[in-house]
């Protein structure tokens, strides 16, 4: 009887908890640190642009050191450059932009194209100005949302370094296979993305 009034009792606090409405943040998740880690929260908790991100990565990490780490700095040069200059204009929506972003380096790590490094560099400056631009323009505060664009731009660096770092350690067959299905996940995702994004239109 003990045990069941104790599991009683718990139910009242529990349900105050489920229940209680949190506030909504339209773009960056506060976490109450400082809009660095607000960005650096954002980037890690928006798909959009966590999976570009990283499917760039593993395709770097595919084609070998030299591709990583010019994917590394050319995306995070990219993105932060472009991220100021969004901050100054607005925009609205880029969805099918992102999808398409999702389908293409998806099966480029899915197909295990070989690409050239001036091809890698293009790609990975053509997606940190788009993702760049997108999310400095959902920043409208100039003060803080730099500092949350610097946050953000230093999530990607962490990311990218670290994933096409794994990647290019990776010689065993299968393991590479691996990674070519999570890149067809990926660009799976991005034509499901696609799809939704026109079917809305």
């Amino acid at each position: 009887m003990k045990r069941r009034g104790k599991k009683i009792g718990l139910i009242g606090p529990i349900a105050i908890l489920v229940l209680h409405p949190l506030p909504v943040q339209a773009h960056l998740n506060t976490t109450g640190l400082g809009p660095v880690y607000d960005g650096l929260l954002h980037f890690v908790l928006s798909p959009e642009d966590f999976v570009p991100a990283l499917a760039l990565a593993l395709y770097g990490g595919l084609r070998g050191a030299p591709h990583g780490r010019r994917a590394l700095f050319t995306l995070s040069a990219a993105w932060l450059a472009a991220g100021f200059v969004g901050m100054t204009l607005s925009t609205s929506g880029g969805g099918s932009l992102t999808a398409f972003s999702f389908l293409l380096l998806g099966g480029l790590v899915a197909a295990d194209v070989k690409l050239s490094l001036r091809t890698t560099t293009a790609l990975a400056t053509v997606l940190g100005f788009l993702h760049g631009y997108l999310n400095g323009a959902a920043m409208d505060q100039p003060g803080t949302g730099a500092l949350a664009l610097v946050g953000l731009v230093f999530g990607v660096f962490v990311l990218v370094a670290l994933c096409a770092a794994f990647v290019t350690r990776l010689h065993l067959p299968w393991t590479r296979i691996a990674v070519r299905v999570l890149g067809s996940w990926i660009a799976a995702s991005g034509l499901l993305m696609l799809g939704w994004t026109m079917r809305r239109r």
